[in-house]
């Protein structure tokens, strides 16, 4: 018991999400997700970590989908924690792989957008910092994770939604159609006494802009640097009818809303409900886990739903 619970002391977050996602994904594929069956193998350390991570951000309530750590010696998976939400920052892409964020009523009243496009001065010096600028003539609109509309509390929450490290490269039709209205749906959810914790991002390579089809574009206030565009923009929003009952207020029977949308034009009117999939589904597409301070047997009912509300 000593060695073993040095071994639960040291072991870092990338070694047990690298072995228990392989072996999650496994048991997934051949229909091994009983609770019994998990609960007893080594990688229930993978929800210990992520169940910490509500202690160091609000925003990390339901899981860090993948073991992001502040280290520069990580500059593909660099956390970042804010006051109003906390990320992934890939300085290879110079894009979030996903930001996640808590929305309730005390995030919302009536401070008008900032449109104070930034660069993130909390990055490390050795990371390339977007300017506010570096999308001008790429087509793409500047996408933000954390919407502008979901933090209108106060002037500093709504400007903090405009650091480039919160914004990816959305084709317009995505960013103004369907990937809009889903935003809106939620906010309308709080309004009903929902709290929702909310994790969106990208995967793949290669959009569809006002320009045509580009995989990157030079910063146009430092060519030497490129910005990724992606092929996909997700969303998974996990609807609590409880507000403050955090992972624990997850049941087999709370709503999850999961899309995947296609990062291109001629989509502007398509419905947001046309793109929803199970969270397992985008597990598999993005690699990321999920929900992961969720006990194992409520994840393994709610992960394999496709939301129909």
């Amino acid at each position: 018991m000593y060695l073993w619970s040095l071994f639960v002391q040291f072991i870092t977050p990338f070694t047990i999400r690298e072995y228990s996602m392989r072996a999650l994904g496994w048991l997934k594929s051949v229909g091994l997700i009983a609770a019994a069956s998990i609960s007893a193998l080594p990688f229930i350390f993978s929800s210990k970590v992520a169940q910490s991570q509500s202690s160091v951000s609000a925003h990390l309530t339901m899981g860090n989908p993948s073991d992001a750590v502040t280290s520069t010696s990580y500059p593909t998976n660099y956390l970042l924690v804010k006051s109003q939400y906390a990320l992934s920052y890939n300085n290879n892409t110079r894009i979030p792989n996903w930001v996640s964020w808590q929305l309730n009523n005390s995030w919302l009243g009536s401070t008008p957008r900032q449109d104070d496009f930034r660069a993130d001065t909390t990055l490390p010096s050795t990371f390339y910092r977007v300017s506010g600028s570096d999308y001008t003539g790429s087509g793409f609109d500047r996408g933000h994770m954390t919407p502008s509309a979901d933090r209108t509390n106060t002037v500093s929450s709504n400007s903090s939604t405009f650091l480039m490290t919160n914004i990816l490269p959305q084709s317009p039709d995505n960013n103004q159609g369907p990937w809009a209205n889903l935003e809106s749906y939620a906010r309308t959810l709080v309004s009903q006494g929902k709290e929702l914790y909310i994790i969106s991002g990208s995967y793949g390579t290669c959009g569809t802009g006002s320009n045509g089809s580009k995989c990157s574009f030079p910063a146009a206030t430092n060519t030497s640097y490129s910005i990724t565009v992606p092929a996909r923009t997700w969303k998974v929003i996990v609807v609590l009818d409880n507000p403050g009952s955090g992972a624990g207020g997850v049941t087999t029977s709370t709503r999850v809303i999961t899309v995947d949308m296609p990062n291109t034009q001629g989509i502007r009117t398509t419905p947001w409900q046309n793109y929803r999939i199970s969270v397992d589904t985008l597990e598999q597409r993005t690699g990321y886990n999920f929900l992961s301070a969720v006990s194992s047997t409520t994840q393994g009912v709610i992960e394999a739903k496709v939301d129909n509300q």
